[in-house]
């Protein structure tokens, strides 16, 4: 498996748990706002897997869990066989996607290869092409919600609360996962993001009203990226 990045030590990335993260390059999707454009520009490894699981058996005692990001890492050809390895090692998995490849999260989910899932929902279904900048197969998106949502493994989804998405496209989103278990809203971050958009983020003022809509949709709303973050 193709990896770009490994941050050796997170508390944040897998709820209650020590994590090691591992990014994969490249994606599907060109969103805009992506605040991890290194790993869209620049699709190839720079870490080999035999370093990352030496790393891993370093660290066995210290990290409970391995989170696999990107980029899109359910476009790599190995992340099945990959996380087999982490699995037989004994570590939690956490697997983070955008949702477009649904048969590579059943496949996952189907034999009880990773522990706790989290996707990100760009917008509502309609607005899909425009944010991503791709021609996403949206039945697609839908089918990787039922499937998480059914898994009866631990997950959660979430947003990047894009400048250009309204309040209405929040409610839209949320009638989606209508009944989740976990929704969070993450402020956006116009520092790094992929097409250099400098728009202003919205104010903590409307990401608090949108959390207080969430609520009445999912089990457990919070916000993400501020200053005084709220479950």
């Amino acid at each position: 498996m193709l990896i770009g990045g490994l941050q050796k030590t997170s508390l944040m990335d897998y709820p209650d748990k020590i994590s090691t993260i591992i990014f994969t390059p490249g994606c599907n999707f060109r969103c805009c706002y992506c605040h991890n454009p290194h790993l869209i520009e620049n699709p190839e490894a720079v870490i080999s897997e035999e370093k990352v699981f030496a790393f891993l058996k370093e660290r066995e005692k210290f990290i409970d869990a391995v989170v696999i990001s990107g980029g899109e890492p359910t476009i790599q050809k190995d992340l099945v066989n990959f996380i087999k390895r982490v699995r037989e090692m004994g570590f939690l998995v956490k697997l983070d996607t955008n949702g477009a490849k649904p048969d590579v999260i059943e496949e996952l989910i189907k034999n009880r290869l990773i522990d706790y899932i989290a996707m990100d929902i760009k917008g509502p279904l309609s607005r899909y092409k425009e944010i991503t900048e791709t021609d996403v197969d949206t039945e697609k998106i839908k089918k990787s919600i039922e499937l998480i949502m059914s898994s009866g493994i631990d997950y959660e989804f979430r947003t990047t609360a894009y400048p250009k998405l309204s309040i209405d496209d929040f409610r839209e989103m949320l009638e989606m996962i209508k009944g989740a278990k976990r929704f969070f809203i993450q402020q956006y971050e116009p520092k790094t993001t992929l097409k250099k958009e400098k728009l202003k983020p919205l104010e903590e003022k409307t990401l608090y009203e949108i959390l207080d809509i969430a609520k009445q949709y999912v089990q457990q709303a919070g916000l993400r990226n501020v200053r005084n973050e709220r479950i």
